[in-house]
């Protein structure tokens, strides 16, 4: 193997390394600001997706929060005991029904959300908007690439 050719590898790894552990420092921030509404990563997305796209059919909910469809019932139970959200059925297809946020989830998200993209702002701070066009320009790029291969 040529030198460069090791180099190449050695910094690959490296990149995997160092994008995994800010992953998880920022997944640990952003869930500990999450957790501070009362809420755990998975009722916050559901609410947040039907918050900001109005009432989705639950059948096609995970795949938009990527969660396995068989946690879908259990998170959708949890937020209608909390009145969080309220399942409606579709008047055209008896098979499907929907997932429809509550006022009472609304006032939470309208309460609770512009906050949510305060923290997310702050466990940003250390990068300039300029850095983060360019890393969410190359993220997206070795995504896809990725995803190819």
């Amino acid at each position: 193997m040529k030198q460069n050719e090791a180099f190449d590898q050695d910094q690959s790894l490296k990149l995997f390394v160092v994008m995994t552990r800010a992953i998880q420092a920022i997944t640990k921030r952003v869930e500990e600001d999450i957790k501070s509404y009362g809420l755990n990563p998975t009722e916050f997305g559901v609410l947040e997706l039907l918050y900001s796209k109005g009432n989705q059919p639950i059948q096609k909910i995970g795949e938009k929060v990527l969660l396995a469809s068989s946690s879908i019932t259990y998170v959708v139970d949890k937020l209608e005991k909390k009145q969080l959200l309220e399942r409606k059925p579709c008047p055209k297809d008896r098979r499907v029904t929907y997932a429809a946020i509550t006022e009472v989830g609304d006032r939470l998200m309208d309460e609770i959300f512009p906050k949510h993209r305060e923290a997310i702002q702050e466990i940003f701070g250390g990068l300039e908007q300029g850095e983060k066009e360019v890393m969410i320009s190359q993220l997206k790029k070795l995504g896809f690439y990725a995803e190819e291969r």
